[in-house]
């Protein structure tokens, strides 16, 4: 049984990436064209003038700044622990108060207002899904949504996201709220079949649904096997059970006191809106504790 690791994708500079997508993107890269081309001349020859003596300051010497911390989403494997996981780390400062920005793969919407759109799942997407003919839900019982949403940069992109079908018109209700919210999220996409087989890194941050999977402690098909959770910032708020935190590297995020962008709080205004549609949120369970995660199921 496969099981998923959090591996997400954004370069900190134009939002963070995996590693195989980062091939992919030099792969198909083009040289920049000469819409800034920069032109030379030479000037004329003339006779050497007299020469003078002058006082020459030496020149300045060049100021020196500290390029700012990056980080690579997915690209340092963690050491496995007897349980499968991956070693519980300390948070590394530049995720301490993470804002990575977001890497557009859909075009943002237009006029920066919310957008949904509800569609069966295109042959494409599914191919680079987790669904398998030997998933509990068949992909005729699957919709594929497009929504809006808010990252960390403080601009409007278009997200992606798998649910059931029998949900979807309420999840996209649910992101409108987000979005009015300005809630802040780092990344929406699907989440790709190689995966579930990556070694876990601990950094990821995708807000998510539809993964064919077991529960993570367990042999049981999880809720997001059917379409029917959904993870919102993972990183921004972990799951713990006893010693295990995932993210492995989210260790900073358990404090719940030490507010910052993109954590959920009971009563806020992400909470209130799944609870409106009669969704159950993981933060009120004593263990474990799933702050990220929201399901129609109540698991």
């Amino acid at each position: 049984m496969r099981r998923l690791l959090p591996a997400l994708c954004l370069l900190l500079a134009a939002g963070c990436v995996t590693p195989e997508q980062q091939r992919a993107a030099s792969a198909t890269a083009t040289p920049p064209t000469s819409g800034s081309s920069v032109s030379t001349s030479t000037a004329p020859t003339t006779a050497e003038p007299p020469v003078t003596t002058t006082s020459v300051a030496p020149p300045a010497q060049p100021t020196t700044t500290r390029a700012p911390e990056t980080w690579v989403v997915g690209a340092s494997p963690l050491p496995l622990g007897p349980d499968g996981f991956g070693k519980v780390l300390p948070t590394p400062p530049v995720l301490v108060n993470r804002s990575l920005p977001t890497r557009d793969v859909l075009p943002p919407p237009a006029d920066g207002r919310y957008a949904a759109t509800v569609s069966e799942v295109p042959d494409a997407v599914l191919r680079r899904s987790t669904w398998q003919p030997g998933c509990p839900v068949a992909r005729a019982q699957l919709r594929y949504l497009t929504m809006s949403f808010w990252g960390f940069d403080g601009k409007a992109h278009t997200g992606e996201m798998i649910v059931n079908a029998r949900v979807a018109q309420d999840v996209t209700t649910v992101f409108a709220t987000l979005f009015a919210a300005r809630f802040p999220l780092e990344e929406m996409r699907v989440t790709a079949l190689p995966e579930l087989d990556l070694a876990p890194t601990g950094d990821g941050n995708n807000t998510g649904a539809f993964v064919c999977r077991a529960v993570r402690t367990g042999t049981t098909w999880s809720a997001h096997a059917y379409g029917l959770a959904i993870d919102v910032n993972p990183f921004c708020n972990p799951y713990t059970k006893g010693k295990l935190v995932l993210p492995e590297l989210a260790s900073s995020y358990v404090d719940r006191g030490r507010k910052r962008p993109g954590m959920l709080y009971p009563g806020d205004a992400v909470v209130r809106a799944f609870a409106g549609i009669g969704w159950t949120w993981g933060g009120t369970w004593t263990s474990p504790v799933d702050r990220q995660h929201f399901s129609s199921t109540g698991g």
